[in-house]
């Protein structure tokens, strides 16, 4: 796992586009404040631009350096939920401008999976992270489902947990308003 920390590392801050496990499914990874990295993921994934892309960050610590105003009710979900959650925030900012939706939003998970977590701690900005499939495809469950047209655009495969089988699926997703509105866009 270190040999592959290292050089997915070394692959983000280059501007390059990886393909990691995560705490849901495995996704395209980059540097979520590197405008053309993000572009990359978006051609890899054959997505247009208006439909934002998710961050993580590996602790809740690191929410207030990318958005305005953290509504109260999002501690409270990070800290009861038990399974993988992405919240919808308002006021994005420290990011790249065609990460962020046009209402101003970012999706942002904190990860408490091994590898994708040591992988924001060591890297020290959030990562980009999208589904491993090209747009309106089939999220994979697990690497081996992963086509070869997205293994052949990355710079770098991790190569931990790809023989992992366990069916993954994607997190849920709850927008949230300053006002802690709720809106669940994916149980």
């Amino acid at each position: 796992m270190n040999n592959d920390l290292k050089e997915a590392v070394e692959v983000l801050r280059k501007g390059g586009v990886i393909l990691y496990p995560t705490d849901t499914i495995w996704g395209l990874g980059c540097d979520a404040t590197n405008r053309d990295a993000v572009q990359k993921v978006y051609a890899i994934k054959h997505r247009i631009e208006a439909k934002s892309m998710l961050v993580l960050v590996d602790s809740s610590a690191k929410l207030q350096s990318y958005v305005d105003i953290i509504p109260e009710i999002a501690w409270d979900l990070i800290e009861i939920t038990d399974k993988p959650i992405t919240i919808i925030y308002p006021g994005a900012k420290n990011l790249a401008e065609n990460l962020i939706s046009d209402d101003g939003t970012i999706g942002i998970r904190v990860t408490e999976e091994t590898f994708s977590k040591k992988l924001c701690e060591r890297f020290r900005k959030p990562i980009v992270s999208t589904s491993a499939n090209v747009s309106g495809e089939k999220p994979p469950a697990f690497f081996g489902e992963i086509s070869d047209e997205i293994r052949d655009s990355v710079d770098y495969i991790v190569g931990f947990r790809q023989d992992d089988y366990t069916p993954a699926k994607p997190s849920s997703i709850i927008k949230l308003g300053v006002g802690n509105e709720i809106e669940i866009i994916r149980k």
